[in-house]
């Protein structure tokens, strides 16, 4: 699809196709459990939620250096930009490698040179929003906060909170997030995607949200959905995410069109792509099939975006300047 796209949500750990990923395990001597494409797109079969996690961890390992973080970065935004992405805010969770050893310098490095590589080779502009993995130590969460802080001025413009939503409630990550606020790092957590609105009710009071992950559990609760819409909050969808881990149970059902009707801004994102088995114009494709409007989600995703004024102000002309009755 030509028209121009905004992606909020996407983990770059996530974007690594088969063909990469082969790449950069042989390049690292990595072990998995498959050594052909074929047999890692048979791993990318989840069974549910937690089976997806535990499948991210395993091949994401695989990235050790700041050229992986690097490479994975501007691999993404060509790709991406193929399919008329002009903004990414691309998230990646550096408590993972770090806690295989990785520095977390080497991390930031890798991830905020690929940002700016991104820019200069794809025309794409890419900011950085750092996830605390759930279930990992405190101490992670505020050293995440603490560097996130730190590359502020290289594109780093949020701090997420993501991973096993049902075991891990936000609050106990309050202060990790209260730190990155002070620094000037926006609050993007996942909520509601498989829990229910206390998750989405933690992430606005606990961690003060300034968009929500996922959130498609609103539904669940009018009242939410209703704040939601008052407030201005956008919420980043991925449909075929929900799909392939289960979180709806077929496109059809997907509570987009509920939300959306109801005046909750909503953009459009692919989440693991690699892992999903989508891409940006598929999941376009799934959400205009549902009879939505692809300029909505874009203006909700300018609206949304946690970029500086200019580059706002510039994504606002595309968006206006693009025939999109045609």
């Amino acid at each position: 699809m030509s028209y121009p796209k905004i992606e909020l949500h996407v983990h770059l750990e996530g974007t690594v196709r088969p063909s990469t990923l082969l790449e950069i395990v042989r390049r690292n001597d990595v072990a998995l459990p498959a050594d052909t494409v074929e047999g890692l797109a048979d791993l990318y079969r989840f069974r549910d939620f937690a089976h997806f996690v535990d499948v991210w961890v395993m091949t994401t390992g695989a990235l050790r250096t700041a050229d992986d973080f690097c490479q994975v970065a501007v691999d993404y935004a060509q790709e991406a930009a193929g399919h008329g992405a002009v903004y990414i805010e691309g998230i990646f969770s550096p408590a993972e490698p770090a806690a295989r050893g990785v520095s977390w310098q080497a991390i930031f490095e890798g991830y905020c040179d690929g940002a700016q590589k991104a820019r200069e080779l794809h025309g794409v502009e890419v900011r950085l929003t750092p996830d605390i993995p759930r279930g990992f130590p405190l101490e992670a969460a505020e050293t995440t906060a603490r560097y996130t802080i730190e590359y502020r001025d290289r594109g780093v413009v949020g701090i997420g909170l993501g991973g096993l939503e049902i075991q891990f409630p936000p609050e106990p990550y309050a202060d990790a997030f209260a730190l990155a606020r002070e620094g000037g790092i926006a609050s993007v957590p996942h909520a509601g995607e498989v829990a229910g609105v206390q998750s989405i009710r933690g992430a606005l009071e606990a961690l003060s949200a300034d968009r929500i992950r996922h959130g498609i559990r609103a539904v669940d609760d009018p009242a939410m959905v209703r704040e939601l819409a008052g407030r201005g909050t956008v919420l980043d969808v991925c449909p075929i995410s929900n799909l392939r881990t289960g979180a709806v149970r077929s496109l059809a059902q997907h509570p987009l069109p509920e939300l959306v009707g109801a005046g909750v801004r909503c953009s459009l994102s692919t989440d693991d792509p690699a892992m999903f088995d989508t891409d940006l114009s598929k999941e376009y494709q799934a959400a205009t099939g549902l009879g939505l409007s692809a300029r909505d989600f874009y203006e909700a995703g300018v609206d949304g975006a946690l970029c500086d004024k200019r580059t706002r102000a510039e994504l606002r002309r595309l968006g206006v300047e693009y025939e999109w009755a045609a």
